[in-house]
């Protein structure tokens, strides 16, 4: 339990953040799934529509330390090539 004045600040700052990123990383969760039903229906243009939406919130992941950078590039390096098969 958070004794002193300053971990109990550091407690309140925890769960604060703790909220803001677990909202961050469900945003870019949810493009991230627009992106696979539009890629699992079969439709390109949507797929590059939801790809090209779901870039942006996904970098802004990084920025924020929420995600890693590696594991966003990666991420979208196999949306890419996945989308790019549907002949889009």
């Amino acid at each position: 339990m958070a004794n002193t004045p300053q971990s109990k600040k550091r407690a309140r700052q925890n769960e604060r953040r703790y909220a803001v990123n677990k909202a961050r990383r469900s945003r870019i969760r949810t493009f991230l799934r627009k992106v696979e039903e539009a890629i699992a229906s079969g439709d390109p243009e949507a797929a590059k529509a939801a790809l090209r939406a779901a870039q942006p919130e996904l970098m802004r992941g990084v920025t924020k330390g929420v995600v890693h950078k590696n594991t966003a590039a990666r991420k979208m390096s196999r949306l890419s090539l996945r989308v790019k098969a549907l002949g889009g």
